[in-house]
């Protein structure tokens, strides 16, 4: 029987993030924020994000995107991460795509391609962001009052690192 490599329906795959995906990448940003931390005040319209991951997400880091391939749908962007050298920048999953295996995948691209350790921050108030990352062995290593974000929201910076 012969074999190809075309993802079986129902999975993940990863791949490199194309300028085309600006537009689903900001959606699915925007979609993640809103749902996971609706206290956070919006700074930035659609338009500005949309630039922003444009001409600053996409072409100057290192971004992956998380595809499910489901019959009858066809692929569906689900996810993504981008990293800066050992700066984890951003990792969000679409609202429907959580506690499913996906953000372990895309962490796990980020390490790979950092392998010598990650830092990060996250919001003190995302609970579920800073559960996900304690469990994948980051350390919460300072907290911050909120005046090194745009949001004003209080901040913790995390690490990894592979030894330990």
């Amino acid at each position: 029987m012969a074999s190809d490599n075309r993802p079986r329906l129902g999975t993940v795959r990863l791949r490199d993030a194309r300028a085309d995906d600006a537009g689903p990448l900001t959606r699915l940003l925007l979609a993640s924020r809103a749902a996971a931390m609706p206290y956070l005040p919006r700074v930035h319209s659609d338009e500005a994000t949309l630039g922003w991951m444009t001409h600053v997400v996409l072409p100057e880091t290192d971004v992956w995107v998380a595809e499910l391939h489901e019959e009858g749908d066809g692929v569906e962007i689900v996810g993504f991460v981008s990293v800066d050298g050992e700066e984890l920048e951003q990792l969000y999953l679409s609202p429907g795509a959580q506690r499913r295996g996906i953000g372990t995948l895309l962490l796990a691209k980020a390490r790979e391609h950092s392998p010598g350790g990650l830092a990060l921050y996250a919001f003190q108030r995302n609970a579920g962001a800073r559960a996900f990352y304690e469990r994948h062995g980051f350390t919460a290593v300072e907290f911050n009052d909120g005046s090194r974000n745009e949001e004003g929201e209080p901040d913790v910076r995390y690490r990894w690192t592979a030894s330990g």
